[in-house]
């Protein structure tokens, strides 16, 4: 095992630590916006986690505790999208091109 490869193991074991607390502090405050957003931090640690072991070539635990869940990857083409998908679109953030809704 090189450096690296115990140290991703062990930043593996401390987000599998954080979520048990997160559990714990769950059950005792129950599922409010703060324990939301600590479960949701916690998932993109480990996230983030399985992105940097694939991205050197360590391959996530196979219990399914480490990297990201199962999650398939999916291949995005660089060729440039068909306009019409974006026909009838609106850009976020600057509003309809058409006026503004309608109730």
């Amino acid at each position: 095992m090189s450096l690296s490869h115990d140290e991703l193991r062990a930043a593996q074991r401390c987000v599998d630590q954080l979520t048990v607390h997160i559990d714990r502090l769950e059950r005792e405050f129950g599922t409010g916006l703060e324990t939301r957003r600590l479960r949701a931090d916690a998932r993109h640690l480990r996230e983030g986690l399985g992105l940097l072991a694939a991205s050197h070539g360590d391959r996530p635990d196979a219990s399914g505790t480490s990297g990201t869940s199962g999650a398939e990857t999916i291949a995005v083409p660089e060729a440039p999208y068909d306009r019409d998908l974006w026909r009838d679109a609106d850009d976020e953030g600057l509003g309809a091109r058409h006026g503004p809704a309608r109730p």
